[in-house]
């Protein structure tokens, strides 16, 4: 059975002799209706407090939830924009390479062809040289060979045994110097 406050203040005692004072009896019962309804007040503010926490247990959960998934998105997009930027630079750092590498071979392939021109120039230089010699030699022989016997033979045609007409030592002599000098190149 149930009590209200109401049910003990109406509760009524039967009346004998040699019984309980009725004004303490009442004075009990009225205390003790009071502090009933003072529980019962409380129990039922104790109630909505444990409604309002529990709804507010339930939204903090779901804001949990709520966090949780955010964080393990954003952990996701980081991990995902982390591999992307690893990817890219993987493929900025192997294309640089590969430039390198074009631009090495491209280096290498014109000094090759330099380096041939170079030899080829040198070659010239040394066969131009040496025919140089060759003609000067025999021109000094020649000139020897007129001042020894001045032979008219020989000083009518300048030309007799080098075949060669009329030629200039002194433009074959600069040309000799100007083949050693950068700005003959």
């Amino acid at each position: 059975m149930k009590l209200s406050p109401l049910d003990i203040r109406k509760q009524e005692f039967k009346k004998v002799m040699r019984g309980y004072d009725p004004i303490e009896v009442e004075t009990f019962t009225e205390t003790m209706a009071n502090e009933f309804e003072n529980l019962l007040k409380e129990q039922n503010d104790l109630r909505l407090k444990i409604v309002e926490l529990e709804t507010q247990l339930k939204d903090y959960k779901q804001m949990e939830r709520t966090l949780q998934q955010t964080l393990m998105q954003a952990q996701e997009a980081t991990g995902k924009t982390y591999e992307a930027a690893r990817r890219d630079a993987e493929s900025i750092v192997k294309e640089a390479e590969l430039k390198a590498a074009q631009i090495l071979n491209q280096a290498n392939e014109e000094m090759g062809k330099l380096n041939n021109e170079i030899t080829q120039l040198k070659s010239r230089k040394d066969s131009l040289i040496g025919r140089l010699r060759v003609l000067l030699s025999s021109e000094l022989d020649l000139i020897k060979s007129l001042e020894v016997g001045n032979d008219p033979v020989l000083s009518n045609d300048s030309s007799r045994g080098t075949g060669k007409d009329n030629i200039d030592l002194d433009n074959i002599l600069k040309a000799i110097e100007n083949v050693g000098t950068p700005e003959s190149h």
